[in-house]
């Protein structure tokens, strides 16, 4: 499950990060103990700690005494916020910057997106349910 080049702590940061935004983690849920991670995954509990702990300074996960972790209310709306603003900068920008340099319009840009959108879900034909 966690193979990527950074290290292992960031991975599970984002795996539980990924679960929140896809709604598999929800608001108030409780989330896997340190130790859990750390016997489910084989891992130290060190490493699932400083997962938790990036977590839990961020706002994703929060801490109830004597309970455990929990997945802080508002924390899906934050990252979808967080990764959308990632999204323009890290994809559109330099899109419409490579663009730009290619003499392309962005209305050009826009058709093209339509276009595969209307593939991705096409509308229903009239006469059609």
């Amino acid at each position: 499950m966690f193979d990527g080049r950074e290290p292992l702590y960031v991975q599970i940061a984002d795996q539980i990060r990924d679960d929140v935004l896809s709604g598999a983690l929800q608001a108030e849920e409780q989330v896997m103990s340190t130790t859990q991670y750390a016997t489910t995954f084989r891992i130290n509990p060190a490493t699932a700690a400083k997962a938790f702990a990036e977590l839990v300074d961020e706002g994703v996960l929060y801490k109830r005494r004597g309970v455990g972790m929990f997945v802080a209310p508002g924390a899906r709306e934050t990252l979808r916020a967080e990764r959308r603003e990632s999204f323009f900068t890290d994809v559109v920008d330099p899109v419409l910057a490579q663009a730009r340099v290619l003499g392309i319009d962005v209305d050009e840009i826009v058709a093209r997106l339509r276009e595969h959108a209307a593939h991705d879900h096409p509308t229903p034909q009239a006469g059609t349910r």
